[in-house]
């Protein structure tokens, strides 16, 4: 039995089955993981676009492993450097506010959606208008606000104070709006949904429409924030200003975090007690997300992302002109997916067995989130193997063997 079986033996017993994983990693370096028996795969998965700068990058490694030696945890009780200098770059970098820390993105929703509460509460509003096709984290208030019925089966009656609208669609949107809704909440790049960019007309229209209504304007960056389109803020690409934004994913670069940036306007609404966290914003967490933030200004990973994710975007393009399942190709920056006309799941596996690793977003689409540190020759290997795996599915070898074996 392979230590990856072994593993999986173990795993399967004791851990309870709200997943279906494939192998077994034990490591990883840059844009490249090692399995348990020593396979080694190209990484286009990073942890769901949480390994932005790499895996095992030296300057976070050492930032962590300093930090761990000294203090990595006190609470909110007290002050810490750490928080109040990480509040202060995410604010020089976006809204010139405050943040609110914590330890994942679902919580971090939840924070935008308590923050627009506690705001709009005087006037008695409180529902909040989300995307059809979205995802917003897996707590009772995030499966209500995610636009999605598969991620909500089964655990009615869901909170309440949430209506959906058509993505892209400003008249979808207006036409949810009434006396009680306080905010809307959009991503600018739908992940689970699909890898779907928002238009920017429909970005701008959402905050001109907010305006007129005298609406919060929320995003959800948990996926395509620090600078996984390009920007550091997907919202940044549109010309716009969210009244606040979540972040989490790529923050801490794997370190558990989640934040609620926001504007002036929304900053002192929290109070104490209104709202908190035992673990968020401790100094190991923090340690990370600065280091994290370094390395991206540092090393040009903004821009890096961008040409890279046009590099990727080209490569896959070919596919959709050389296999019919292959219908189109979209994305921002190195946040990309490949559209099918057949299940994604059969395209993802033989990539897995061939050492390419990559997503699916729903059903029928392939999505693709490298670290930012993607190197050239790395993207020509994963162009190579996807066309090796498609032929294989889908050549006409492929087909020839379906028929003869029919």
């Amino acid at each position: 039995m392979s230590k990856n079986a072994d593993i999986a033996a173990l795993f399967d017993q004791f851990v309870m089955p709200t997943y279906a994983p494939s192998v077994t990693l034990v490591r990883g370096q840059g844009c490249k993981v090692w399995d348990a028996d020593g396979m080694v795969y190209l990484d286009f998965a990073a942890g769901i676009a949480v390994q932005n700068v790499g895996h095992a990058h030296p300057k976070v490694v050492q930032a962590v492993q300093d930090q761990m030696a000294t203090l990595n945890h006190c609470s909110n009780h007290f002050y810490t450097a750490n928080q109040a200098l990480l509040a202060q770059r995410l604010s020089r970098l976006s809204l010139n506010g405050k943040c609110f820390f914590c330890n994942s993105g679902a919580e971090a929703n939840e924070g935008l959606v308590k923050l627009a509460r506690l705001w709009g509460h005087q006037e008695e509003r409180y529902e909040v208008i989300t995307m059809l096709n979205s995802f917003h984290g897996r707590t009772l208030g995030m499966i209500a606000a995610t636009g999605q019925s598969k991620v909500q089966k089964g655990f009615d009656p869901l909170p309440l104070g949430f209506a959906h609208a058509e993505f892209n669609n400003l008249d979808s949107v207006s036409e949810q709006i009434n006396k009680h809704t306080v905010a809307v909440l959009v991503e600018a790049v739908q992940g689970e949904g699909g890898v779907i960019p928002a238009t920017i007309e429909f970005m701008k229209g959402l905050r001109q429409l907010c305006d007129a209504n005298k609406l919060l304007l929320l995003c959800d960056e948990i996926q395509c924030g620090m600078g996984r389109t390009g920007s550091w803020f997907g919202w940044q690409r549109y010309g716009i200003q969210p009244d606040a934004f979540s972040l989490a994913k790529a923050l801490a670069s794997g370190v558990p975090m989640g934040a609620v940036v926001a504007s002036p306007k929304l900053s002192d609404v929290f109070q104490p007690g209104s709202h908190g966290t035992t673990f968020g914003g401790n100094p190991l967490a923090c340690a990370a997300a600065l280091a994290t933030i370094d390395v991206i200004e540092n090393e040009g990973l903004l821009k890096r992302a961008s040409e890279a994710g046009a590099m990727l975007r080209d490569g896959l393009q070919q596919f959709v002109e050389k296999y019919d399942q292959v219908l189109e190709v979209r994305g921002e920056g190195l946040m990309t997916g490949m559209v099918l006309d057949v299940p994604a799941k059969d395209l993802i596996a033989k990539c897995r067995e061939m050492g390419l690793l990559c997503l699916s977003a729903g059903e029928y689409v392939v999505r693709f989130v490298p670290p930012l540190t993607i190197k050239d020759d790395e993207l020509d290997e994963a162009m190579d193997i996807l066309d090796e795996a498609l032929e294989m599915l889908y050549g006409e070898e492929a087909g020839e063997g379906e028929k003869a074996t029919e």
